[in-house]
């Protein structure tokens, strides 16, 4: 469920959304006059965030990849491509 939090308590409690966000690994959203306006979040989230935001784009850019041609690589003929690239072949 998500947290939300008036843009005043980040001021007043930082120390408690500090902790919240740490604690749950989740953000705190806060609001100012009623809207929504920012977002709060630990730095290991962020992280995280960000690692599966690449991981879905390149994704996203394989498939488009994949549409564009029939040629397909067996699970073998790629993890010899990647050893010998680890290699520097």
């Amino acid at each position: 469920m998500n947290t939300i939090r008036p843009v005043s308590d980040l001021r007043n409690n930082f120390a408690d959304i500090s902790k919240t966000v740490h604690e749950t690994k989740q953000p705190v959203f806060l609001t100012k006059n009623g809207y929504g306006d920012m977002v709060v979040m630990s730095m290991e989230a962020y992280e995280k965030l960000q690692f599966e935001s690449e991981i879905y784009f390149k994704l996203a850019d394989a498939e488009r990849e994949a549409d564009l041609t029939n040629q397909r690589f067996s699970s073998k003929e790629v993890l010899t491509a990647m050893k010998k690239a680890a290699r520097g072949e």
